[in-house]
């Protein structure tokens, strides 16, 4: 298969347990994308019974469309790293910081 190498923030901690990419608070997608142009939710969570089973991988942001945080950049996210979890009952980026 062929691949790609390229530089994104990470996922530094991901405290949704029901999410099917979660594994001791850690994400394991291979990329993840947050909001839906307003709202900084993880548009990349679901949930299953089974959990990934890919335990090496770490996580990185690959689109961000939600246009109105410091950290949005061509809707790409420029953070050193994000963290995921909730706010309120809503599954969020919680590094979001509007502009």
């Amino acid at each position: 298969m062929d691949s790609l190498n390229i530089e994104m923030p990470l996922v530094s901690q991901c405290a949704v347990h029901e999410c099917t990419y979660n594994l001791n608070n850690n994400c394991h997608a291979k990329a993840i994308t947050i909001g839906d142009g307003s709202h900084p939710g993880c548009d990349t969570f679901f949930s299953l019974d089974e959990h990934c089973k890919e335990q090496n991988r770490q996580a990185g942001v690959g689109a961000c469309k939600v246009n109105d945080c410091i950290h949005n950049e061509d809707f790409e996210c420029m953070a050193r790293d994000i963290n995921v979890g909730f706010s309120g009952n809503d599954i969020n980026c919680l590094t979001f910081k509007a502009s």
